[in-house]
């Protein structure tokens, strides 16, 4: 049986020309206020006219193929590679069997579980007929723990550390989604790993929408800090595995200014990208759904 891995994403532009078409695919062909689209391509000039994700994404899938000697393949939602380009090629290549993982490790059904439907959406249009495997969450995987214990060891010590993971809309809360409990444990693991005394945990890059969204935000935090005569803090974003604009942009640029405001100085360690720990941990996932030969 011909298997294989499907990696999902979430997609950016990279360039500054595409980024009104790229919203257009996020917001699934809804308008966008001209102000929002203006802000999103300022924050993508700030981080040097277009995302990285696709080219990690791309390492990261060349790396697991490496690991597991088994084609690789990734898919974004909102940008090229669309989910169904990749399925067509998965097709044309005769894949008997997909085992699917999205490259975040936290589950929600509003997240993770939106790309899933996408991918099934994606093997109805191109008349796939493979099975599908889904790997739902590895947020407590000890060795995605281990490979953000060790990029957090490389920027410590430091006054607090603060864990943060992407904000979702507070109603998916309403439903008994597991998303703000496993952010909360993939922190705790990671602390607990590094032998951390002061550390917290925040949520970030809240969407622009009227929702409620899940708190407490990273400024708040930020805030507090100060108040509390903190002077140095280390942001680990664990819900990303990386760079793209969340990171480069929303951390690096925006948060520090924040915390340089406030007297803080604010650093952050590298993104897993394709660290091979990271790798190790994907492929050991992949793995226990890859059936023997």
């Amino acid at each position: 049986m011909r298997q294989a891995v499907l990696l999902l994403a979430h997609g950016a532009p990279e360039r500054i020309e595409d980024v009104e078409a790229y919203l257009s695919f996020v917001r699934g062909g809804r308008p966008m206020a001209p102000a929002i689209v203006e802000e999103v391509r300022h924050r993508y000039r700030e981080i040097g006219g277009g995302s990285p994700l696709l080219a990690r994404t791309r390492e990261q899938a060349e790396a697991l193929e490496r690991a597991l000697g088994v084609p690789v393949y990734f898919g974004m939602r909102n940008w090229h590679p669309f989910i169904q380009e990749t399925m067509e090629r998965m097709r044309d290549a005769g894949i008997e069997r997909i085992v699917a993982m999205c490259l975040a490790p936290q589950y929600s059904r509003l997240s993770v579980g939106f790309y899933f439907r996408r991918t099934q959406e994606a093997k109805q249009a191109t008349g796939m007929t493979a099975e599908i495997v889904w790997t739902k969450t590895f947020h407590d995987h000890p060795l995605l723990i281990d490979a953000f214990r060790q990029r957090l060891e490389t920027v410590l010590p430091a006054g607090k550390v603060l864990f943060t993971a992407h904000s979702l809309p507070e109603k998916i809360l309403e439903n008994a989604d597991p998303y703000d409990a496993e952010a909360r444990r993939t922190a705790a693991l990671v602390a607990a790993a590094a032998r951390l005394d002061a550390w917290d945990f925040a949520y970030q890059s809240q969407g622009m929408t009227d929702d409620k969204w899940l708190g407490p935000a990273v400024e708040s935090r930020l805030d507090e800090y100060a108040a509390a005569g903190v002077r140095e803090v280390v942001l680990h974003p664990i819900g990303f595995v990386s760079d793209h604009v969340e990171i480069l942009y929303d951390v690096d640029i925006l948060f520090r200014g924040y915390a340089r405001e406030r007297g803080i100085e604010l650093r952050r360690p590298p993104s897993l990208n394709a660290s091979p720990l990271f790798i190790e941990a994907l492929a050991a996932v992949a793995r226990q759904k890859l059936e023997k030969p």
